[in-house]
């Protein structure tokens, strides 16, 4: 395999962050937030289904940010010009709160600077339903600073187009990176989003199976349990490059 470039899963892959223990404290920390305009259960509500709009959209013409605010805008009345800034102030201040519920992986600065040094572009292929400043956060939080590390893409809902899990968003990801699916691997730990779409665009794919749990029997995939194990496995790629 000539690995050109490595995709990165985020959560639970190079930051420790279980999504049934992050989500209710954010969902809490925002709803509190937001309160100013509606009332907290209605806002999750209209989060979730403009989130999901997201998650549905292949428009190319169209990010996700926008069809994130077109709906929010649409459902709500609520002028986007006026929320969009009011919510960055929480990504800004009260985002951070969140920290405490997610780990470091200690090896994860190391995994990505190996790749670096072998002059692989490094993405960071987190689903991007949030924006920028809330990745780059989530990033800060793994010990991995945008300002530190060269990465060729961060995904983020302000420049993707698609979400994961549709072969659009790595389709997307490929063509911003000049990348063709044979000379990229994923790296993730979620297998419907990000093992299944990726393969099915010929993207080698490396399963981060967290428990251990071997992959269905009739898919060949690589796979190990620790950030350790894929550092192993693209030493020994690159080793025969």
């Amino acid at each position: 395999m000539m690995f050109k470039a490595i995709l990165f899963d985020l959560d639970d892959t190079l930051l420790g962050n279980e999504m049934d223990h992050f989500l209710p404290g954010y969902f809490e920390l925002l709803g509190q937030f937001a309160e100013r305009y509606l009332p907290r259960d209605q806002f999750l509500q209209e989060l979730m289904i403009c989130t999901e709009a997201m998650i549905r959209n292949v428009d190319p013409a169209l990010s996700n940010r926008e069809v994130f605010w077109q709906r929010f805008e649409q459902r709500t009345g609520l002028d986007s010009a006026k929320m969009e800034p009011f919510f960055e102030q929480f990504y800004r201040h009260q985002f951070h709160q969140l920290q405490g519920r997610t780990e470091k992986r200690p090896f994860a600065p190391q995994l990505v600077q190996f790749c670096l040094d072998h002059n692989l572009d490094v993405v960071v292929a987190t689903n991007p339903l949030f924006p920028r400043i809330a990745i780059e956060a989530r990033l800060d939080w793994a010990g991995l600073p945008v300002d530190a590390y060269n990465f060729a893409l961060v995904t983020a809902y302000e420049n993707m187009h698609a979400a994961k899990p549709q072969p659009a968003y790595y389709a997307e990801i490929l063509d911003k990176i000049g990348c063709q699916p044979a000379q990229a691997l994923m790296v993730g730990n979620d297998w419907e989003n990000d093992i299944l779409p990726a393969r099915s665009l010929g993207i080698h794919t490396y399963w981060l199976s967290l428990d251990g749990t071997p992959p269905p029997d009739e898919v060949q995939v690589a796979y190990g349990r620790t950030l350790q194990d894929v550092y192993t496995f693209l030493a020994a790629q690159l080793a025969f490059e």
